[in-house]
């Protein structure tokens, strides 16, 4: 059986310039951070972002790796506009595609199903093809209607943070939503899978395990072993996301050297420095799941 087991930096590796990358988690929620990191502190650039994006898209548009972001939002909840993708937004620092959560769901199974595109009424009488003049109305071969036609995602790499996985490649989730990762997953050519434990394969054999087990191990290219790697994000039940780190990242952009200074702090440091300065491991774990 392969032994898919890697480093962050080895991920990183099978990464170039220009590459589509999807992001799994949802805004603050179980976004694989840690991996994001090490994409900070390589050389990469002109990348294309697919996410329902959090401070995963903020801070690479901030570091100056992105090209395009196509996206359904891009917010920290509490913090509702992600502050460094709203300045290259106010910059035009970047490309975007901003379609509606659902479009973007019906993209990304149009790409894991091998489809140009997905007919559908969600965006019909709004304006979302209004600022997305690339999207195209389809007549039905059923009747008189039109639909508009979401096109597919595909995505060169996929990049998502899990509670468990083995070195096969098997992936579980316990958290109380998968949000879209198995589309991400199914969208994706290779699929880089963080995990906060790495667990031996008869795990997942007992009791009702493989129920949250969400694509099968084939799906996955690599698994890396980042306990805490979703932070400042969260991985319910394991941790809830960091609302003071958030605080003090949003505060940094109102400063013109803000966003150095955080790289400074956290990012160049390295992770295992990293996750001392955010407090280490134990208070991590601590963090209460938010209540909405």
């Amino acid at each position: 059986m392969a032994d898919k087991r890697m480093g962050a930096a080895d991920v990183v590796a099978q990464l170039h310039d220009g590459m589509t990358i999807g992001i799994g988690g949802w805004g603050p929620r179980r976004k694989p951070m840690a991996l994001v990191r090490e994409i900070l502190r390589s050389p990469l650039k002109d990348l294309t972002i697919v996410a329902y994006g959090g401070a995963d898209v903020g801070m690479l548009c901030a570091a100056g790796k992105v090209r395009k972001v196509v996206f359904a939002f891009v917010s920290l909840d509490f913090i509702p506009l992600e502050p460094y993708f709203r300045l290259a937004r106010q910059h035009g620092a970047v490309e975007t595609m901003e379609v509606d959560e659902g479009l973007f769901l019906l993209g990304l199974k149009a790409a894991g199903w091998g489809l140009p595109f997905i007919p559908t009424r969600v965006g019909l009488g709004t304006d979302v093809p209004k600022v997305n003049p690339s999207l195209k109305l389809v007549d039905s071969p059923y009747d008189d209607k039109q639909w508009l036609a979401m096109p597919a995602l595909p995505l060169d790499v996929a990049l998502v943070h899990v509670d468990r996985a083995d070195a096969r490649g098997v992936c579980q989730v316990k958290g109380p939503d998968l949000y879209m990762d198995d589309l991400f997953v199914r969208a994706a050519k290779a699929t880089y899978a963080s995990c906060d434990e790495l667990v031996d394969g008869s795990v997942f054999e007992a009791g009702d395990e493989a129920r949250y087990v969400p694509w099968e191990r084939s799906e996955t290219t690599g698994v890396v072993h980042l306990p805490c790697g979703a932070h400042p994000s969260s991985c319910a039940p394991l941790y809830g996301f960091d609302v003071a780190h958030f605080k003090e990242y949003a505060a940094s952009a109102k400063d013109a050297d803000g966003w150095q200074r955080y790289v400074e702090r956290y990012v160049a440091c390295g992770e295992a420095e990293y996750l001392a300065r955010v407090g280490g491991e134990a208070a991590i774990r601590q963090l209460a799941p938010p209540v909405f």
